[in-house]
């Protein structure tokens, strides 16, 4: 937003005024563009003036505004500046090109048109300037004396306001200024008096070379008020012409330039708001007369003599202030600082050297700083600032760029800086995501991905004075950059390796890494400790605030930090002294993933038996929101895969005594609770040890009854049980003592001495390893006395039904009395108490009972209730039977048929059943032709009891079988019972006889009749006729079984009589049918229906019927048409048809209906005609209209016959007119006469025009069959069409020489017309003067314009056409800059990196080229796809840079790199490329080696690294130890894979891997080494072995190997128990005693050499103890645990034989 100053060359004192609400829109320059096509005439004409009515209809019609929007007029005093003055040059603050001479003196003759309108309130914002969507046109303003009138509010001012805006139609007195070409920028305002309001003059502006050629001025872009702020753009009166000097001056950039809008100042400016005191010459701002107050907001004091800002202070309120065109050289800018509110800071056009001094002001947006003689743009931070214009002055460097959070647009054109390699990407790394535009044009994107690929921290180090470099080099450079800067306050012989910091995504840990280095190994100074403390910015990296509590070397980016920048201080402490911090800083922190992850995972609780474990895990939510996680729980025992345990999925785990011995495996993974789930993790735990032997809840159970056996149970805790201990005790009750009665059992039967005593019960736990815990014991009730009771209760008897059955038992508890017994039946075959009993009899004394039938099929139980003879009952006891009852298998006793046999007779079987229940029995029923057949089954009867007898078992045998069934599907033996006599038929009769049939004349009656009486033979049939009065007469002949009414029935009654007859010639009774009638007539009837006439089109047809049944009546009939597919169309009902040509392929249908006299009609009777054809073809008549060139028309013709085909059309061409038989024998004629076409329609030709055009017909049928033909002429001759040209264009001949064409219309070419024009990128169109034929070679004029061919047609005859422009050309430009070839320096090897040299060709025209038109140069790498000859090659996306450094991936493949060049255009040159041969490896080696692992001794350790040098083979790996402060390496046997799991002998040791990188083909780099710190011992382990060397005295229990055995494992059963005794002087193995032996000491000795313990690394179980070459001793214990305890615990006691104390290793502090 620069154009805020007066533009050069006008007079200081005339200073423009523009309105501050709005800015008055300029009339003439609002033309849009023109349409391409030109009339004849309009196009060369001479200058002259344009008539101010022409002028105000185009504003008006363009646009769009009310007439109150042009200029003001000028005043009648004033004194308007000669047209051929200079105007004074002024410095342009808009930091535009440099202005050009004003075209006043080239115009001079024009005549100056001003319209007399009214001006707009002088008072208005300025703002209003950004919200208006057109430009004012810019005025001269009064002189001095009028301006300071005017803004005194003179009487002119007032009626200035007051006028009516009328246009004056008479010109000026004077020509109020010059008359400047016209330019596609005119309709641009400047902004150089953006906040001046007064009154201007409109003063339209016609250029000469519009009213000679099509010009095409652009207009305003929609909803903008933005255009360039280049002199050549602005409209003012201090503008110069469009000159070609000024034209090539104009860069694109200045030709797609728009306005930066103005940051909005919502205020309506009073008088008591503003001061404008432009050019007054003001020295001071504390002068007197200033009236400068609080109260002011919009202050103009530009072009004026202040030097100094005192005074200002005063403006508290000051929105707006324009202090541009001073004499400020700075610094001194401390007085702004009270102006809190100031928006919008002119000081464009000073002699200002620094911003240093400019303060912080809080609400100010918009800055100009142009024109000036800044360096850089030091100053304090602006936190509004959204334009910052600081064009021409002599910034040369970014050092001390300000931090400017919402800066938008950023203009620095003409500084040295714009030499700076990127400065656009720097601009945008200083500014942030805010920025919009650079130097008055959008962002480049590949500036922005510039920006991109640079790091985090690369704004800082450019503020701090690093020169930007490329993209690639980037990272390296700032670091070294920073590196430097740090490198005087780190600790003394430190070096910083690396500062950085992770990628930070959302709730994920965040690492930084600070790395620093000493610089000479050999000194040996305290450790460096570091000190963190992170921060938080916005996107650009400045204004950090610290987190709270954010002080260690991990951060958890929360949600609020997405999009945000981390920063990591790190303060590095040498003993105690802190130095200074350095720092890192992160790129945006960008959103989760949405996957959590597991950080740290970890078990917590003691691994006891009993005890409860929880798992713990740090999670990274990374974005989800969290949820509870699964957990699981598995089991791994030694040397086995792990078991999951069913059950346990909650973060607790009870330990259970599975669990004793085995090492539990946590699996956690993290879900969020919108589904997503992460990674599983495990964490192991240490083997599980068994708690101390202990029992609870002790307790008796069973009944304290004589006889009864009790016993003593309790819940053992404690491993596995192993012969625990039991005591039965009896008290007395004389003393109340107990005595022992039974041990090592833990059941108890109750005896007769234990009656009236209570019992004890003692539970003493004992372990599988023997240990014995405390006893806990129990005490009962008092024992009772038995009751009587019965033993051994059974059932004896036969479980089958009617058997006799005896409950039998012995009874206990004294002599038994009257016992009862009851017995049930029950479907269950075990008893639950009386539940689902059925009783079968009551109580009784007699044990005996006789099974009933209802008692089939279920268990017999007996209830025996005990009773002694004093009448004591006892418990009832039950018995059930084992089987259920059977029953007797099913029979029949009896079986008979009984009934009728005869035809039509039922039979009934019956039978007698027996053996239980009867179930589904089966019946039967069998017809037989003799009696001792088989016989066929009946199926339609199969399961009933009845059959009734047909016809078809006439003569035949009948059987009835039935299979007996019992209910349970037991199936008896079936029988049969067959019938008495044969089956015999019934008599004949009918059982029905009626007659089927209308009472109508000519209807035939059948007789519908039922017979019964076995197979019917030949039945009799009688009809007869009967009277009215009732008497029947027999038809004669009419015999059968139908009957044909005739007209002799007609009145009468018809009956019908029947005989049944057998077919063995038995007769029935003689049947008679009821009469039907009378008979009436039939209906009316057409008996005949035919055609008279032919079928075909224009025929007419008539029709003749015949008719009967009674008197005719009106018989009507009905014409139909059929079509193809049955559609019927009704015709007419005349008594004949005329065919048509829609008839034409149908038939005709007749429907004839019939009429008696009496009006009963008849059933209507149709006929269906053939197809209609058709009739031969004729032609009836053919017209020619009057026909111009190119124009198609149609004759007129008629055509009969059927549907018309295509006809046969010939159209003959001839000079003069033919009539009579000449026409008619056109085509025999001579040659003036020629054919032209041959289709109905025809367009006349150039060939056409002033000759006859002629037909000649042959009408045809559809059907191909052809007519007589017709010929036709027209009246006149073809006239021709008016000349038009078509397809206008330009066709480039060769690189300098253009050809224009086109296609010519409209009768015979004359002398057509040419024009050639050039079009700038503004969008005016110019003719070329000269140019006036078919080719044109282009000047260097015409170099970033474009060609446009105009072509004029002319007739032969002199009628001229419309002119035709061509599309415009591409833009003319020179030749494309060319490369000779692409050279690549640096060797193809993995690691090294290859650069891009470009070889220019050594033509004077391509060093031109290169030299001046060259912009970028654009490189893309490739990597072939495959290995060998025939191979592809694929992009590698992000290098795109001219170096390239090699990749383990490219080895075996070739690399390509293509270059493409770009000129200032934008134009790109033929792609080259560079290609290598086969990339080779490189020397392997291992870089970043470490060792992954916590310092316990029981923790598992891993070393990695980043292999480079070709594709890995089998690198060599070797673990050792190193004693810490000795140089001394100590190989660890066996130990050469990437993971080694630690024991007890590494402690206090370092652990050292070697790392020999090894390639795929064998060759082997340098060894890397990387060690950990020294391992400690495990805490547990700790605290157990520092309490065991506290007591000086030790015991374990360990198993020794019976037989020594070279072998790798032992068996369980050699093992024995031994006591390892460990005290301060010696150890001694000593096998326990037993009932038959004392203790022995199988192993003694002293620590003393070679004395040592040695461990199994297949068996962490086992251990060695070595007293000498002869003495020593294989041990196993339970666990690794109690392995290392032991181990530990005798070096310990032996230290004082080792080189280091393993008390110092452990830190222990003991008295020996």
């Amino acid at each position: 937003m620069e154009d805020n100053v007066e533009p050069p060359g006008k007079d200081p004192v005339e200073s423009p005024q523009v309105s501050e609400k709005q800015a008055s829109l300029g009339s003439s320059v609002a033309a849009k563009r023109v349409a391409k096509t030109v009339k004849p005439g309009a196009g060369v004409t001479s200058k002259g003036s344009v008539p101010i009515s022409s002028v105000q209809k185009k504003v008006e019609a363009k646009s769009g505004l009310d007439s109150s929007s042009s200029a003001t007029k000028s005043s009648a005093t004033g004194t308007s500046r000669s047209s051929s003055s200079v105007p004074v040059v002024r410095r342009n603050s808009t930091g535009a090109l440099p202005p050009s001479v004003s075209a006043g003196r080239q115009q001079g003759n024009a005549t100056p048109i001003v319209g007399n309108k009214s001006a707009d309130p002088i008072r208005r914002s300025l703002p209003e300037l950004r919200r208006s969507s057109l430009p004012s046109v810019v005025t001269k303003s009064t002189s001095v004396s009028q301006a300071v009138k005017l803004s005194a509010g003179s009487p002119l001012d007032r009626s200035l306001n007051k006028s009516s805006g009328s246009l004056v139609r008479k010109p000026s007195v004077k020509p109020a200024s010059s008359v400047s070409s016209s330019s596609s920028r005119m309709t641009t305002s400047s902004l150089d008096s953006s906040a001046s309001s007064g009154v201007r003059k409109s003063v339209s502006k016609l250029s000469s070379s519009s009213a000679r050629s099509p010009t095409v001025p652009s207009g305003l872009r929609s909803g903008s008020l933005s255009s360039s702020m280049n002199s050549s753009t602005s409209l003012s009166g201090r503008r110069k012409a469009a000159t070609p000097e000024s034209r090539k001056a104009a860069t694109p950039e200045g030709r797609d330039s728009r306005f930066i809008v103005l940051p909005k100042v919502e205020i309506k400016a009073g008088d008591d708001l503003r001061l404008d005191l432009r050019g007054h010459r003001v020295r001071s701002l504390k002068a007197s007369g200033l009236n400068l107050s609080p109260n002011l907001e919009f202050v103009y004091l530009r072009d004026n003599l202040l030097s100094t800002l005192e005074g200002v202070e005063i403006l508290t309120r000051v929105k707006v202030l324009d202090l541009s065109f001073n004499d400020f050289k700075g610094p001194g800018f401390e007085p702004l600082e009270n102006c809190r509110v100031l928006q919008q800071l002119y000081l464009a056009g000073n002699q200002i050297t620094s911003l240093a001094s400019l303060p912080q002001l809080p609400n100010l947006e918009f800055l100009s700083v142009a024109q000036n003689k800044l360096k850089s743009l030091t100053m304090a931070s602006q936190p509004r600032l959204q334009v910052l214009a600081a064009s021409k002055n002599k910034i040369s460097t970014l050092k001390g760029f300000p931090y400017l959070p919402v800066l938008e647009h950023l203009r620095v054109e003409e500084n040295p800086i714009l030499k700076m390699l990127n400065l656009e990407a720097a601009s945008i790394l200083l500014a942030g995501p805010t920025l919009k535009k650079f130097n008055d044009r959008d962002l480049s994107q590949e500036q922005v991905a510039i920006a991109k690929r640079c790091p985090a921290h690369t704004s800082l180090c450019i503020r701090e004075g690093w020169e930007f470099c490329r993209p690639e080099h980037a990272a390296d450079s700032t670091f070294s950059f920073l590196v430097e800067q740090w490198k005087d306050n780190l600790p003394p012989g430190f070096l910083v390796k690396e500062a950085f910091i992770d990628q930070p995504f959302e709730e994920d840990t965040c690492h930084c890494h600070f790395t620093f280095v000493q610089e000479s190994t050999s000194v040996t100074d305290p450790q460096l400790i570091y000190k963190y403390q992170w921060f938080v910015g916005e996107r650009t990296p400045s204004n950090f605030t610290s987190i709270p509590d954010a002080t260690g070397e991990v951060y958890w980016p929360k949600h609020e930090d997405v999009g945000k920048i981390l920063k990591v201080e790190c303060t590095p402490i040498l003993g105690e002294m802190e130095y200074p911090p350095i720092f890192a800083i992160s790129s945006s922190v960008k959103p989760g993933t949405g996957t959590p992850k597991v950080v740290n995972l970890d078990v917590r609780g003691e691994l006891v038996e009993g005890n409860t474990l929880r798992g713990h895990a740090e999670i990274a939510w990374c974005g989800g929101t969290p949820a509870k996680g699964v957990s699981s729980w598995l089991r791994r025992k030694w040397n086995s895969s792990p078991v999951v345990i069913v059950g346990a999925e909650d973060e607790e785990y009870k330990l259970t005594i599975d669990d004793i011995g085995t090492s539990l495996v946590f699996m956690y993974t993290p879900v969020t609770e919108e589904g997503a789930k992460g990674e599983p993790h495990y964490k192991y735990t240490d083997f599980v040890k068994s708690a101390p032997p202990s029992v609870s809840n002790v307790q008796i159970l069973g009944d304290l009854v004589e006889g009864s056996t009790i016993r003593g149970v309790g819940d053992y805790f404690g491993g596995r049980e192993g012969p625990s201990k039991f005591e039965w005790l009896c008290e007395r009750s004389n003393t109340g003592d107990f005595v022992l009665v039974s041990t090592g059992t833990s059941e108890y039967t109750l005896s007769k001495e234990d009656v009236g005593h209570r019992l004890a019960f003692a539970y003493i736990p004992i372990n599988f390893e023997g240990q014995e815990g405390e006893s806990v014991s129990v005490l009962s009730d008092v024992v009772k006395q038995a009751p009587p009771k019965v033993l051994n209760l059974k059932i004896i008897g036969d479980m089958r039904e009617n058997s006799k059955v005896t409950a039998f038992g012995v009874v206990t508890g004294g002599t038994e009395g009257s016992s009862r017994v009851q017995w049930f039946k029950t479907s269950f075959s075990t008893l639950v108490g009386e539940k689902g009993l059925e009783a079968l009899s009551t109580s009784k004394i007699a044990k005996a009972f006789r099974i009933p039938l209802g008692a089939v099929g279920y268990y017999i139980v007996a209830k025996f209730t005990p009773m002694t003879p004093d009448g004591e009952f006892g418990d009832p006891a039950y018995v059930i039977s084992d089987t259920t009852v059977e029953t007797l298998p099913p029979s029949l006793n009896f079986l008979s048929i009984t009934g009728d046999y005869s035809e039509g007779g039922i039979l009934t079987g019956s039978y007698g059943y027996i053996g239980g229940h009867e179930g589904k029995s089966i019946y039967n029923w069998y017809i037989h032709e003799v009696e001792t057949d088989a016989g066929s089954l009946i199926p339609e009867v199969t399961g009933l009891l009845q059959y009734r007898i047909t016809k078809n078992e006439i003569g035949k045998f009948i059987s009835f079988q039935c299979t007996p069934v019992r209910d349970d599907g037991i199936v008896g033996e079936p029988t049969t019972c067959m019938g008495q006599e044969r089956i015999h038929p019934g008599s004949p009769r009918l059982l029905s006889l009626r007659i089927v049939g209308d009472a109508t004349e000519g209807t035939s009656l059948t007789v519908d009749k039922q017979y019964w009486g076995g197979e019917e033979g030949n039945s009799l049939f009688y009809w007869f006729r009967s009277t009215s009065d009732g008497t029947p007469a027999e038809i004669r002949g009419a015999t059968t079984a139908s009957y044909t009414l005739s007209i002799d029935d007609i009145g009468f009654f018809i009956s019908v009589s029947c005989e049944p007859v057998r077919s063995d010639w038995a007769c029935g009774p003689t049947v008679l049918s009821e009469q039907i009638g009378p008979i009436i007539p039939g209906p009316p009837t057409c008996h005949s229906l035919e055609f008279l006439g032919s079928m075909i089109e224009g025929q007419r047809l008539s029709f003749n019927a015949s008719y009967s049944g009674g008197e005719k009546g009106n018989c009507f009939h009905e014409w139909f048409k059929v079509k193809s597919n049955g559609v019927k169309e009704k015709l007419s009902t005349h008594d004949f048809l005329d065919l048509t040509l829609d008839d034409v392929g149908k038939c005709i249908e007749l429907v004839y209906t019939p009429m008696r006299k009496d009006g009963m009609r008849g059933n209507p009777k149709s006929i269906k005609s053939d197809v209609v054809e058709p009739a031969d073809p004729e032609g009836l008549e053919l017209i020619i209209p009057d026909c111009c060139e190119d124009e198609e028309f149609v004759p007129e013709k008629m055509y009969f016959g059927g549907e018309e085909g295509v006809g046969e059309y010939i159209w003959y061409r001839t000079k003069n007119k033919l009539h009579g038989s000449a026409l008619l024998d056109i085509s025999n004629l001579n040659e003036d006469v020629g054919v032209c076409g041959k289709t109905l329609t025809y367009k006349p030709a150039l060939e056409d025009v002033g000759a006859y055009l002629a037909l000649y017909w042959v009408p045809t049928r559809k059907d191909g069959k052809c007519g007589k033909a017709l010929v036709a002429v027209c009246n006149s001759p073809v006239a021709p069409a008016l000349p038009v040209v078509s397809n206008v264009r330009v066709k480039e001949v060769s690189l300098s020489v253009y050809s224009g064409e086109g296609e010519y219309f409209g009768g015979y070419e004359g002398w057509s017309l040419f024009s050639w024009y050039r079009e700038t990128n503004e969008g005016t169109i110019s003719l070329i003067n000269g140019a006036n034929s078919r080719t044109y070679e282009v000047t260097d004029t015409d170099y970033n314009c474009r060609l446009l061919f105009g072509y004029t047609p002319v007739r032969s005859d002199s009628v001229v056409g419309e002119l035709r422009l061509s599309e415009p050309t591409d833009i003319i430009l020179p030749e494309l800059p060319r490369l000779e070839m692409l050279a690549l320096t640096g060797k193809a090897i993995e690691g090294d990196v290859l650069t891009v040299v470009e070889v220019i060709p050594e033509s004077l025209t391509q060093q031109l080229v290169w030299h001046k038109y060259k912009q970028d140069v654009r490189y893309q790498w490739f990597v072939s796809s495959a290995v060998g000859d025939d191979k592809t090659f694929e992009p590698l996306p992000a290098q795109r840079s001219c170096s390239y450094r090699m990749r383990l991936e490219d080895v075996g493949r070739s690399l390509k790199c293509e270059c493409i060049v770009t000129d200032v255009f934008g134009r790109s040159a033929e792609l080259a490329y560079a290609e290598t041969g086969p990339i080779l490896a490189g020397i392997p080696r291992i870089d970043k080696l470490e060792i992954e692992g916590r310092g316990f001794h029981t923790n598992l350790y891993a070393v990695r690294g980043v292999y480079s040098g070709g594709k890995e083979g089998k690198s060599k790996i070797q673990w050792l130890r190193s004693m810490v402060g000795s140089p001394d390496l100590i190989s660890i046997p066996g130990e050469v894979g990437r993971m080694y799991e630690s024991n007890v002998d590494d402690v206090g040791y370092r652990l050292v891997a070697i790392y020999t990188p090894v390639r795929e083909d064998g060759v082997e780099g340098q060894p890397v080494s990387a060690s950990t710190e020294p391992i400690t011992v495990e805490p547990d382990v700790l605290k157990e072995v520092k309490q065991k060397l506290d007591l000086g005295s030790v015991k374990f229990e360990v198993l020794c190997d019976k037989v020594q055995s070279t072998k790798k494992t032992t068996a369980v059963g050699t093992l024995e128990r031994r006591t390892l005794e460990v005290n301060r002087k010696r150890v001694k193995v000593i096998k326990p005693g037993s009932k038959t032996s004392f203790p022995t000491t199988e192993i003694r000795g002293t620590y003393a050499p070679p004395f040592h313990v040695e461990l199994f690394r297949n068996d962490q179980h086992r251990l060695r103890i070595v007293i000498d070459s002869e003495s020593e001793v294989d041990l196993m214990v339970q666990s690794r645990h109690l392995r290392d305890v032991i181990v530990l615990v005798i070096r310990g006691f032996a230290q004082r034989f080792n080189s280091t104390s393993l008390n110092t290793l452990l830190k222990i502090e003991h008295n020996m």
